[in-house]
Formats: C-alpha cells, sequence, structure tokens
C-alpha cells in the first residue's frame, strides 16, 4: 500500500478522515470478494504513483465496501473497484473498473482544481 493512503476500518474512521481533510478526498472503493481483488490491487499501485505525483492536491483513502458499508452506500458504489471525488462531503465525479495510470490522471485531471 503507498503512503500517504489512509485506509480507515470503519465508517466513523471514514468520516473522520473526510471531517478532517481541507481538499477533495479520492476515495477508492474496493472489495475482498476474489473477482474484486486483483482489480483492486492493481489500483493500489496505480493510486501510490498518483499520490507521489499529485502531491497534495487530494487525499486518498482506500476505502474496504465491507468494512465501511455507510460510505459504499452513501456515495452510490455499486462495485469495485469504484473511484469516487468528494469535496465537502458531497461526490463530484466517480468511475466505475479498474483503470490505468493514463486513466485515472485524466480522471483526475479533468474533475481537480488546478
Amino acid at each position: 500500500m503507498a503512503h500517504g493512503v489512509h485506509r480507515p476500518q470503519e465508517d466513523a474512521e471514514f468520516d473522520f478522515v473526510l471531517s478532517m481533510t481541507t481538499g477533495p478526498v479520492l476515495a477508492y472503493f474496493c472489495g475482498t470478494w476474489p473477482k474484486a481483488v486483483e482489480a483492486c490491487r492493481a489500483m493500489d499501485a496505480v493510486v501510490g504513483e498518483l499520490v507521489s505525483e499529485y502531491g497534495t492536491r487530494f487525499t486518498a483513502v482506500r476505502t474496504d465496501m465491507t468494512r465501511c458499508p455507510g460510505p459504499t452506500k452513501r456515495y452510490g458504489v455499486a462495485g469495485a473497484p469504484t473511484v469516487v471525488l468528494i469535496e465537502e462531503g458531497e461526490a463530484v465525479a466517480s468511475q466505475a473498473g479498474p483503470m490505468s495510470h493514463e486513466e485515472f490522471r485524466a480522471f483526475l485531471d479533468a474533475h481537480l482544481r488546478p
């Protein structure tokens, strides 16, 4: 797991990270069932690279859908992996399915403020 990526273990911890963050939060929702594990591991590597590249432009939160069912439901996440960009508690963009580094960068560039 990349340095600088939060890994909440329950809903309250997820909400705490959101409450303590002043900028955008990139929540990527992952699952532990067999079909999701490989795609989520690949996303871990991509997010780790992007955290290094983008620095403080967003806070990354890897969210286990089983451990954090509240945020999963609140942001309408139906499958893993799913990425949700959150600003001031509200989802401003989301995308379901695995993304390559380039696809993820395009997603961030389209939705993050400079």
